[in-house]
C-alpha cells in the first residue's frame, strides 16, 4: 500500500512531521505537495521510518543526514 509523509523545515530547528498516511490519505498528500510546487522524493524505507512518528514530531537524530541531503537537493533544484 503506497505510504506518504510530509515534513516541514523553518531553517532553525529539526524537520517536523506534518502529515502522514497510507493509500487515499497518501496520494491527496502527494497531490496537496504537487498543487503547491513542493519537491516529492521517493524513499520508501525513509517513509517507513518516518511514518512512524507522530505528527509534529522532529525527526531523529540518526535521520538527519538523509533528510538534509533531500532538502539540499530540492534547494538545488528550485535555485
Amino acid at each position: 500500500m503506497k505510504k506518504a509523509v510530509a515534513l516541514q523545515y523553518d531553517f532553525q530547528n529539526a524537520p517536523k512531521l506534518t502529515a502522514k498516511g497510507t493509500g487515499f490519505m497518501a496520494q491527496r498528500i502527494m497531490e496537496v505537495a504537487e498543487e503547491n510546487g513542493v519537491l516529492l522524493h521517493k524513499s520508501p524505507e525513509l517513509v517507513e521510518m518516518l511514518s512512524t512518528l507522530e505528527l509534529g514530531d522532529e525527526i531523529p537524530e540518526a535521520l538527519y543526514l538523509a533528510v538534509a541531503e533531500i532538502i539540499a537537493f530540492a534547494h538545488q533544484l528550485k535555485n
